[in-house]
């Protein structure tokens, strides 16, 4: 004889809501036990593609907080490494430019040979070139822009950025050139001749071929002619000094011949 403990009617609801139950504690993919839909964490793809989306639209803080969450996240990632770029992008482009040199340069440091260094070290001079102050303000930040834009042609000379940079180094170098003219303008003015022609001196031989040759030419022999003419007054005041002291003793020694 077959007995069952339970009406078949009965077995099928509890596997009916043992099924239930299971699908509960699962979440069906999406649901919790509270019935709520579950967060699922974004993938790389998924953080970068919201980044770009930010960045493009202009939200570059927005952007970064993507970026910054795929490199957190996903440290091992391909993508990590742009994104480290794309963090150092959204600083430049909302024009905070020391903490984009920052960015630029720690990725330079941890990524030595990628194949965006010399994009990085494009951007770094771009930095600089974007804080350059008027010419008759200090010239530093032309110095390091420029002399970020002849490190890039030296180690890649084959590169797009290295062309683009040629141009940026010539006019860096004009700028230079430009300040030099003003401080010995200055000087000459002031009548420092001597700190004049220094200075108009060393911008022929440091900065030739910058459109200032021929202005430079010129005021070195205006200069030159500014000394010759001041020393030949300060002969003559030695002389006219030569002079009144030989009739101070000429005078003294009448003086003396009549005692």
């Amino acid at each position: 004889m077959n007995f069952r403990i339970f009406p078949k009617r009965v077995g099928l609801n509890t596997v009916l809501l043992i099924l239930l139950l299971a699908l509960i504690c699962n979440g069906c993919s999406f649901l919790n036990i509270f019935g709520k839909r579950e967060k699922t964490k974004p993938t790389p793809e998924r953080l970068y593609s919201s980044a770009s989306v930010e960045f493009n639209a202009g939200h570059y803080k927005k952007a970064r907080e993507y970026f910054m969450r795929l490199k957190e996240e996903y440290p091992l990632h391909d993508l990590a490494i742009l994104a480290e770029i794309g963090i150092a992008d959204s600083f430049y482009s909302d024009k905070e430019y020391v903490d984009a040199e920052n960015a630029y340069s720690d990725f330079i440091s941890l990524h030595p040979i990628n194949e965006n260094i010399p994009y990085c070290i494009f951007q770094l001079g771009m930095c600089h070139y974007n804080q350059i102050g008027d010419i008759d303000r200090d010239q530093t930040e032309t110095i390091l822009a420029n002399k970020e834009w002849e490190k890039l042609v030296a180690r890649y000379p084959e590169s797009k950025f290295s062309a683009m940079a040629e141009k940026l180094i010539r006019e860096c170098k004009q700028k230079l050139a430009e300040h030099e003219f003003y401080v010995a303008k200055f000087y000459l003015r002031q009548k420092k001749y001597h700190a004049a022609l220094s200075r108009f001196e060393e911008l022929a031989r440091t900065y030739p071929n910058v459109g200032l040759d021929y202005k430079v030419e010129y005021y070195i022999n205006e200069t030159k002619a500014k000394i010759a003419e001041e020393e030949k007054l300060r002969l003559k005041r030695i002389e006219k000094q030569r002079c009144k002291e030989e009739r101070r003793k000429k005078e003294e020694e009448k003086k003396a011949s009549k005692k």
